[in-house]
């Protein structure tokens, strides 16, 4: 089971650029990153979220090819095999497109919105759902950015220790 922290940011940019570092620190092996998604709150207070994972394209691309496979199948039954592949691409990119849509993974979208109303105008948040870290190599290659610690499922202890690593690495 995956662990979710939340790090708040000053500025609009900061949690895509400490995304854009907890993605090359995953491609090193630091952590397994399951899920995460970027809360910006501009000058007028307008919140937008950016999730990381793009399920709708994630989903049209699967439906798509098994849509290819099954219209395949069934397309040498009638003689006609590209056809089928055809006629059963698209219409597997079109379900697994509406269903990716639909599918909710990962971070929760009504805790990500509501979490986003509290930052202030000017911020930025960082949702990330790990399901493994080496977090003293993390918190170094991070910490340039003074994040704060918004909110976690980690244990308080846990917790308490992330939060001293942080102001540690600070100081």
């Amino acid at each position: 089971m995956g662990q979710l922290v939340v790090l708040g940011f000053d500025g609009i940019s900061a949690a895509d650029e400490v995304l854009n570092k907890v993605r090359s620190l995953k491609a090193q092996h630091l952590l397994e990153l399951e899920d995460a998604v970027v809360v910006e709150r501009d000058a007028d207070g307008v919140v937008h979220m950016k999730q990381a994972v793009n399920l709708t394209r994630l989903g049209a691309a699967s439906g798509g090819l098994s849509g290819a496979f099954w219209g395949m199948l069934v397309g040498l039954l009638f003689l006609n095999p590209l056809a089928g592949m055809a006629i059963g691409a698209g219409a597997g990119a079109g379900a697994g497109a509406l269903s990716g849509s639909l599918m909710d993974y990962g971070v929760n979208d009504d805790f990500v919105k509501k979490l986003a109303e509290t930052i202030p105008n000017n911020s930025s948040a960082l949702f990330v759902l790990v399901r493994d870290a080496t977090m003293d190599k993390i918190v170094s290659e991070i910490q340039q950015w003074n994040p704060r610690v918004l909110n976690t499922s980690l244990s308080n202890e846990q917790e308490a220790r992330l939060v001293e690593a942080l102001k540690a690495q600070a100081a």
